[in-house]
């Protein structure tokens, strides 16, 4: 005697049956959403920070690195100026002075 094979159930079934099971409690589908909605933060929320602390970093990086620059600019100018104003100053004075003989 040959096996007879599981029946496979048509379309109409399929949708006949659908339409006999109840709605879904408006509440219960809205606590559920909320429920689902916490444990995926919950499991994202290590890699949210992991995330933001990189672009934080890259971005401190960023801002840090033009400030230096930018100090380091105006104390280079500075520290010229300061040079220059003392090589001027000494180059003064020795030419203001009597020659020794």
């Amino acid at each position: 005697m040959a096996e007879r094979e599981p029946r496979v159930p048509v379309l109409t079934e399929i949708v006949a049956d659908r339409r006999g099971r109840p709605a879904v409690d408006p509440a219960a589908l809205e606590a559920l959403a909320r429920e689902l909605e916490r444990a995926v933060l919950v499991r994202l929320a290590p890699e949210v920070d992991r995330v933001i602390q990189e672009k934080l970093a890259h971005t401190l990086s960023q801002v840090l690195g033009q400030a230096i620059d930018g100090v380091r600019a105006e104390l280079t100018t500075s520290v010229t100026q300061m040079v220059r104003e003392a090589v001027q100053a000494s180059v003064a004075q020795a030419l203001s002075l009597p020659e020794q003989k």
